[in-house]
């Protein structure tokens, strides 16, 4: 994606570039948060000796930009968000796609690659390009997509955008349909000292379709924004100004993965114990997705109000969010308990949350196969309809 900007940066600075986990041939380690990606990346450049640098990054790639300035700013002296948002869309949405992925693998998002990250006039013009956006995406490890749906999925720093203390160049084509204009100007509206950039005849991967506009963005921005490191005998800390090398396209592999999936994070009560509303709630929307959960907390008035509270707080909170099963396991043996029990209406969304949990259609097929000898053939039958019609809402890719 940066092939035609490395040459006239490198005339400037040292130029290191990644692949994210399973992408472009990088070592298959999923890794299904922002923040987990930023602390492998930084594990990677402390091996190289690389201490300050500035950071360019388009898409994913510069929600680690954004995430790498809140969470390390001491390291990062000037950062260029392209194709970046705030937040991705919905989380619903992204782990949609995961299943998508899980059920179909990636040919369908592979082919639908193109018309979303460029014009239509340049898709035509270019099908060398286009080929290599289509191989790109199938060739990638879908476990490690899957991953990186979810990190976008739990990805949103707008509270925090005033805390980025760095020059920041936001950067977004003019066409861009994924994230847009209005994406980018709730960027620069956030950070402190941000300025914004719109290249005209670009969609999402600006860098491919206009590569010399951005290229002159870059250099531009780099080079007015670099804030001088402090004395390197105090701190350790230096810009880089070693001479051009040959890029880096993925993370060495001797570098064990960091913390490849992360631990939540419990939000704790005035007692001290957790607080398993809190935790409860979290849970219920990355299970149930944000648009179930939203539909049922509206839906409740007084009477109803204080069931709501009892099942995020003891279903979710409490037992969905134990240690002691995982929820792939979890949904296996809910989906049986709906099945005896006959609940239709909660096994559809339970359905749904089986996917979005991990299952295959292939595999909650098998648990209503186990069911249908145990809780009953009638009860199994009904299940087998309601199942499948989810399935196949849930799998069929969007035209």
């Amino acid at each position: 994606m940066w092939d035609r900007q490395v040459p006239e940066l490198s005339k400037h600075w040292r130029v290191f570039r990644f692949d994210m986990p399973g992408h472009g041939g990088a070592p298959a380690h999923p890794v299904d948060s922002v923040g987990d990606l930023a602390a492998r990346l930084l594990a990677t450049l402390d091996e190289l000796g690389v201490q300050r640098f500035g950071y360019a990054g388009c898409a994913l790639g510069g929600a680690v930009g954004a995430e790498l300035a809140l969470r390390y700013p001491h390291r990062v002296a000037s950062l260029a968000l392209i194709a970046t948002s705030p937040r991705f869309g919905t989380a619903d949405e992204f782990r949609q796609r995961g299943v998508i992925v899980r059920t179909n693998g990636l040919d369908p998002i592979a082919r639908s690659s193109p018309e979303r990250w460029f014009t239509p006039g340049f898709a035509a013009a270019q099908p060398a390009i286009t080929d290599w956006a289509v191989q790109m995406v199938r060739t990638t490890d879908p476990g490690c997509y899957i991953a990186a749906c979810e990190a976008l999925a739990g990805f949103d720093i707008r509270p925090e955008l005033a805390s980025i203390g760095v020059p920041t160049l936001v950067l977004v084509g003019s066409e861009d349909q994924v994230t847009g204009q209005g994406e980018a100007r709730t960027l620069v509206a956030g950070i402190p000292d941000a300025r914004l950039a719109v290249v005209p005849g670009a969609s999402h991967l600006a860098p491919v379709e206009q590569p010399a506009a951005v290229t002159d963005l870059l250099v531009r921005h780099f080079s007015s924004a670099w804030q001088a490191a402090p004395d390197v005998t105090a701190t350790g800390q230096h810009a880089i100004t070693a001479p051009p090398v040959k890029p880096v396209l993925a993370p060495p592999q001797q570098v064990a993965p960091v913390a490849e999936i992360a631990g939540v994070e419990q939000p704790e009560a005035t007692d001290g114990r957790p607080d398993a509303y809190a935790a409860g709630m979290k849970v219920r929307r990355e299970v149930l997705g944000d648009a179930h959960v939203d539909r049922a907390l509206a839906a409740a008035d007084e009477f109803s109000t204080d069931f709501q509270e009892l099942v995020t707080r003891y279903a979710w909170g409490e037992v969905w969010n134990r240690q002691g099963l995982d929820r792939r396991t979890r949904s296996c043996v809910t989906l049986t308990a709906l099945v005896a029990g006959g609940h239709l209406e909660e096994l559809a969304f339970h359905t749904r949350a089986a996917l979005r949990n991990g299952l295959t259609p292939a595999e909650i097929k098998e648990v209503l196969l186990q069911a249908a000898v145990y809780c009953g053939v009638p009860a199994a039958n009904s299940a087998f309809r309601v199942a499948q019609r989810v399935i196949r809402e849930e799998t069929t890719p969007q035209e």
